[in-house]
């Protein structure tokens, strides 16, 4: 029994992470022994889990069944382990700008309240901190990570949308992905000038967009947005409310942009690793509900 679920844990992190090598690093384990975890549970079951490639790892409509429980099942004994945990200690925490206003703030409280003997230091910011040189325990990182020796937890997929005032929609009018190199785009100085695009069942278009305005800020680029200053591609948690109310629109409908994760990053040996996972077990959840996952 402990071996099956010893290989339905590593399952899961190899789905999370979407290869094996990644699985590795995240759980401690050499490549050969996360691969033989997900061998023996796909003998047990006598079906395939995963479509293995190259360089990725996709779900099999079988693994795609069983993921949620493999996720359930960690995340019970990950709360269990969280309900026992006399955690004490400080913490320090880093986390994009833009999800200080989301809820997540709430999150922290609840957690905070739960483990009175934690002193939590939470850092708001674009800015990609160092763990190590900076001295932190725990950031919450979206997009790629690269390669790394810190443990990753992968928590949601963020979906981000194409937006702009009404006005400057109506008056753009883009009708293809290609048309947007002739519009001012609200670029975040943190990623690359250009925009890749995908329609369902089609191929993606990568296009280069020109910035009008670049900033550091997700909000700040909201804000310009609201103001009419040009198109952004944004959080759509960010801009939910917006797109309800008609303050903002979606610009060309038909086409989505890629989803980037979100991940929790901490040191492959923290000092206080205990602490650590007792502290993103508890935001996990929680944090991938904000997202809508």
């Amino acid at each position: 029994m402990l071996e099956r679920l010893r290989a339905l844990a590593v399952f899961a992190k190899v789905a999370d992470l979407g290869s094996f090598r990644a699985a590795s690093r995240a759980l401690g384990l050499s490549p050969s022994v996360v691969s033989h975890h997900v061998r023996e549970l796909e003998a047990r079951l006598a079906t395939p889990l995963l479509h293995r490639t190259t360089r990725r790892v996709a779900l099999t409509p079988a693994g795609q069944r069983l993921i949620s429980y493999a996720r359930q099942m960690v995340e019970a004994a990950e709360r269990g382990l969280d309900g026992v945990s006399s955690a004490t200690g400080r913490l320090r925490v880093t986390a994009p700008a833009f999800l200080a206003a989301s809820g997540l703030c709430r999150d922290f409280a609840a957690f905070s309240a739960q483990h009175p003997g934690v002193e939590l230091e939470i850092s708001f910011t674009e800015a990609t901190q160092d763990l190590l040189r900076d001295g932190l325990d725990v950031a919450f990182r979206i997009g790629s990570l690269g390669d790394s020796t810190h443990k990753t937890r992968k928590l949601a997929d963020m979906r981000r949308v194409l937006v702009a005032a009404p006005e400057v929609a109506a008056a753009a009018n883009p009708r293809t992905p290609l048309d947007l190199s002739a519009h001012g785009f609200i670029q975040l100085s943190s990623r690359p000038p250009r925009l890749t695009l995908a329609r369902p069942g089609g191929k993606p278009v990568t296009v280069a967009v020109h910035p009008r305005i670049s900033v550091d800020s997700a909000a700040a680029a909201r804000e310009l947005a609201l103001a009419g200053a040009g198109i952004a591609t944004l959080p759509e948690l960010l801009v939910r409310d917006d797109l309800a109310r008609g303050r903002l629109v979606t610009v060309l409908p038909a086409w989505t942009a890629a989803s980037v994760g979100v991940y929790a990053v901490w040191p492959g040996h923290a000092q206080r690793a205990e602490l650590t996972q007792v502290f993103v077990a508890f935001v996990a959840p929680r944090l991938a509900s904000l997202f809508g996952g």
